[in-house]
């Protein structure tokens, strides 16, 4: 049988035949190597998006635990001790690792007293496998016969209840629980009689469980056992032997493994028809620089940690060239029948990749000076490439939370998301062949040398309760509506939509503060110059001769010419700038005006209107230095100081008596910041903005027309865990925070959000704060509702936000909110992450507060690198979010009049702009051109769409009003060119009345 992907089913694996001993294996060592050059060539972004697609049919779906991380009960049903029991008994624990904990695994999760509990999480989570492995020294207590009655019949009745929920057992024979009586008689693996006992271990396994195990794993992660175990010390026996001692005990690991595999090729496979391999723990590993050398150390890394196991197994039953080459003296040598004896001895690859190894247990000089990561999906590809495409069973998979995380476990469902994904995208992308995925792990337990400090259940359990209930955690949720899935399929919100948007719509593009040049041309020099043709070749000036002055001229202004055409390149409707307060009223009052400025000013504005741009001009945006405050005002407090109002208001009635003729559309503050805004200050803004609203709504808009708001930074906010009403809860409020702070006053109920006061009375009432949000008066209220003409906004990218507190440094003990990164997302440079869908999601939220209000995206872009790979992520998100602006307009009714994108060139936005700016030259990026061509489209029009058809507006085109605005120069030369052709006809009248005299 084979899935429509065309790969064999999982039960269709166990109907092949087995392995054979010494059979041709097609794999070479170091084929893996291609993996970084491959991984770096692929498409950029979209290679990094998410995938949305499903699973191989009979897909394996699981979850995972060890028996001294979950069982407990180290004392009950005639248990022996094990060496975990003995190291985490220690008073003292060696150098460089962690205290297990107060009582180790000796109760951990209390699994072996309840079965039924464990159970019935797997039956909740829907799972097709169960991976759980036997404790040694449950079976034979002192590791060798006589053998435990109790720990039979615990493990028959566990097998029993998975055979009632249909959930096939998955059993590791050895999860690093050695039997404390062998290490005491033999050394453990250090000792070469470990591999017979652990053969006879593994045949009263087979003999007493077989018939209900199709999936064996001999051992777990033999890397962490040899070299902390019997080298560092760091883990159980703790034997701090060396890197000799290390190698030895791999080598009778490896031996081990080898025997217990061809005990059940021989004597039980025929009958029991299962399949046996071990699992094997990597990490994963990036050249810091993609060099030759660089790509051979990372080789050597993979081959040092997975390789050592690896390749005797699945090769040529050796050790990797590069450990024989570095190590002669220190790696013992397999005879020539030993390699034959444990090459090819797995019937899958059974992998584990994760927290335990990556990041925690892997030493440093392992890494070869090449840098960590933990990209799954090249991994798998590695693997795949390496050892001959073999049929791949994830075994153990997942991230950690800190131990202080309860239920809302956002951290870990995220790296969970990614590493599925990633799983898939080898799968459907790279051809790798992997049948089944386990989630580690079922429920909280004992973290080995972390102790209690993290957790990796999907269940939570609470350790000091005596009844040790689980309680589903959101990843519960989470994977279990992934199983039910069988992957990520496609989402119709997903998709892309065609459509247009309306003839009226304002494509627009901003600069924070348009380049302002005033330095005269050489048509305003008023002196008089001679050329000095024989000796210096210069314009020599003459002295006291002089031409009369002219008036200046807005063409005059040459940088204006540049920027304006620039603009009319790109093709967009409005452009989007802020006036400088600071340098127009530089004391903050209008005893001191830079006219020059102004007029630069004024120039400006009537020159995008002479090319039919409408300018959208903002009064004040808040900067670094002074926040773009005139000095005075900066000094005695800002806005703070209720002055500052009065300023505002003065310096909003010039700039609308001086511009109002060229401007209709005004911002009376843009995207103050909430985040570095006090109460008062944000009080003062408020009123700031009112006043200057109803200057213009009462002096200036019967005759100038134009129309007034302020525009807001609105990032939306998303739960972290969706399925948690506490998470909601939390998003909610940062909303209210960052957005409604300042909205609900004038698109609202002219007060401030009642959640905001409700959390600051319960925040100053219970922790002592004394965070005071000022009141408005009644005809404050009526002064600030209702000043605004639209809603303007600026989106960048979206947050997750949760209420566990995960990572300090990410935690906003004022409004207890957790800020949470999902590493699936695509991110810019500068870590921004691209979220298209939080714009829609934005938009309604506007709509759903503040009713129909005309809304517009003033501001919406991303950084790169100046580097033009980056710049395809550009691309991608001006693409995606105006896609998403469409569908809140047509799907979601959105009163959207606009959208500009941030920003228009590098030199006044660095690695934001959609023209660089190199060597004193503007150049357009492919994201202009693409930004250019959905203009000219006015959105996405589809192959059997029709276009829209826009009424052509005669009275606004740019050569109407080109004629318009300079009727006296064409009185001029209509006049020049009438004059020229009655010239000519007079001098060609008389010259052929001459001609005709003399004839």
């Amino acid at each position: 049988s084979r899935s429509p992907a065309g790969r064999m089913s999982p039960a269709a694996l166990l109907l092949l035949p087995p392995l054979l001993l010494g059979r041709p294996l097609l794999g070479a060592p170091g084929q893996g190597a291609g993996t970084w050059s491959r991984f770096s060539r692929l498409p950029y972004p979209q290679d990094q998006l998410f995938l949305h697609d499903t699973f191989p049919d009979g897909f394996l779906w699981g979850a995972g635990s060890a028996a001294y991380q979950t069982e407990g009960g180290w004392r009950q049903g005639g248990k022996g001790a094990s060496v975990w029991d003995t190291f985490s008994h220690r008073p003292a624990t060696p150098p460089g690792s962690a205290p297990p904990g107060p009582a180790g695994g000796d109760v951990a999760s209390d699994s072996y007293n309840n079965l039924f509990r464990d159970a019935e999480g797997l039956r909740l989570l829907g799972v097709s496998h169960y991976r759980f492995s036997l404790a040694w020294a449950r079976l034979l207590p002192n590791g060798t016969a006589p053998v435990n009655p109790a720990g039979l019949a615990h493990y028959h009745r566990l097998l029993g209840r998975l055979r009632e929920l249909s959930v096939e057992p998955v059993v590791t024979l050895y999860h690093w629980d050695l039997p404390q009586a062998l290490q005491d008689a033999f050394g453990g693996w250090a000792s070469p009689v470990l591999p017979q006992l652990f053969r006879d271990y593994a045949e009263l396994c087979f003999r007493h469980f077989g018939g209900q195990v199709r999936y064996w794993l001999t051992m777990d992660n033999p890397y962490v056992v040899a070299w902390h175990g019997y080298g560092t010390g760091r883990l159980p026996p703790g034997v701090q032997g060396g890197p000799r001692l290390g190698y030895r005990a791999a080598h009778h690991l490896l031996q081990a493994h080898a025997k217990v595999w061809h005990l059940y090729n021989d004597h039980f496979r025929a009958t029991q028809r299962g399949k046996v391999s071990i699992a094997l723990s990597s990490h994963w590993i990036k050249p810091q620089r993609m060099t030759e050398k660089n790509i051979k150390e990372c080789q050597k890394s993979l081959d040092f940690v997975l390789g050592w196991f690896a390749k005797p197994i699945f090769i040529d039953g050796d050790y990797p060239e590069s450990m024989r080459s570095n190590l002669s003296s220190l790696l013992p040598e397999f005879s020539e029948a030993e390699k034959k004896y444990i090459k090819g001895t797995a019937d899958f690859f059974a992998l584990s990749f994760g927290a335990t190894l990556s990041f925690q247990l892997l030493d440093s000089h392992m890494k070869f000076q090449q840098l960590e990561s933990i990209s799954l999906r090249q991994l798998l590809y590695w693997i795949s490439s390496e050892y001959n495409n073999p049929q791949i069973f994830i075994v153990e998979n997942s991230w950690f939370v800190a131990g202080s995380t309860k239920r809302d476990d956002a951290k870990y469902i995220y790296y969970l998301k990614k590493f599925i994904m990633e799983t898939l995208k080898a799968i459907r992308y790279d051809g790798v062949n992997v049948f089944g995925y386990t989630v580690w792990s079922l429920l909280d337990s004992f973290e080995w040398h972390r102790g209690y400090s993290i957790r990796r259940g999907l269940f939570y359990v609470d350790f000091q309760s005596h009844d040790k209930k689980l309680m589903p955690k959101s990843s519960v949720l989470f994977y279990q509506k992934l199983i039910e899935k069988n992957g990520f399929p496609p989402l119709p919100e997903n998709q892309p939509i065609e459509g247009f948007f309306p003839c009226d719509f304002a494509w627009g593009i901003v600069d924070n503060y348009i380049q302002v040049d005033t330095t005269p041309t050489q048509f305003l020099d008023c002196n008089v110059y001679v050329w000095d043709v024989h000796q210096t070749k210069k314009l020599i000036k003459v002295d006291g001769v002089f031409t009369s002055k002219r008036k200046r001229h807005c063409v005059d202004f040459a940088a204006i010419r540049l920027q304006i055409s620039l603009l009319q390149e790109m093709h967009v409707t409005h452009f989007h700038f802020s006036l400088k307060w600071s340098l127009i009223l530089p004391l903050g009052n209008l005893s001191l005006i830079n006219h020059t400025l102004m007029h630069y000013y004024q120039c400006f504005a009537s020159e995008l209107l002479r090319v039919n741009i409408t300018p959208v001009v903002a009064l004040w945006q808040p900067m670094a230095e002074n926040q773009e405050l005139p000095v005075p005002l900066a000094k005695y407090g800002a806005w703070e100081n209720p002055e500052t109002i009065k300023a505002f208001v003065e310096y909003a009635k010039f700039c609308f008596t001086s511009l109002g003729d060229h401007v209709k559309f005004w911002i009376t503050m843009n995207e103050p910041s909430v985040k570095n805004l006090t109460y008062t200050a944000g009080h003062n803004l408020l009123k700031a903005h009112a006043k200057a609203w109803h200057v213009y709504d009462k002096e200036f808009r019967r005759s100038q027309k134009g129309k007034v708001s302020i525009a807001l930074q609105a990032d939306w906010v998303e739960p972290a865990c969706p399925f948690s009403k506490n998470d909601q809860e939390v998003a909610d409020r940062i909303l209210e925070f960052d957005i409604g702070w300042l909205a609900e006053p004038i698109f609202g109920n002219g007060d401030y959000p009642q959640v905001m006061r409700a959390w600051l009375h319960r925040r100053n009432s219970v922790d002592l704060y004394n965070f005071h949000l000022p009141y408005f008066s009644e005809d404050e209220k009526k002064l600030i509702q209702g000043s605004f003409d639209f809603f303007a906004l600026s989106h960048y990218t979206t947050t997750l936000v949760g209420w566990e507190k995960e990572d300090a440094l990410k935690y906003d003990h004022y409004l207890e909110v957790q800020m949470i990164n999902d590493i699936t997302w695509l991110h810019s440079p500068n870590r921004a992450a691209v979220v298209p869908w939080g714009l829609r999601k934005l938009l309604k939220w506007v709509k759903s507060k503040y009713g129909d209000v005309p809304i517009y995206v003033l501001a919406n872009g991303i950084d790169d690198d100046q580097n033009m790979v980056h710049d395809k992520l550009r691309v991608y998100y001006i693409q995606n979010y105006i896609n998403e602006a469409l569908k809140a307009y047509a799907l979601d009714n959105v009163n959207l009049q606009g959208y500009f994108v941030y920003s228009f060139n590098d030199k006044t936005a660095p690695k934001y702009g959609l023209y660089s700016y190199v060597a004193n030259r503007y150049e357009p990026k492919p994201s202009m051109k693409h930004y250019r061509e959905i203009i000219d489209n006015n959105g996405f029009p589809g192959p059997e769409t029709p276009g829209l058809l826009c009424p052509e507006e005669t009275a606004l085109c740019p050569e109407c009003h080109f004629f318009r605005t300079r009727k006296s120069l064409l009185a001029f030369i209509s006049f020049i060119f009438v004059a020229f052709i009655v010239t000519i006809f007079f001098i060609t009248y008389y010259s052929k009345r001459v001609e005709r005299r003399y004839k």
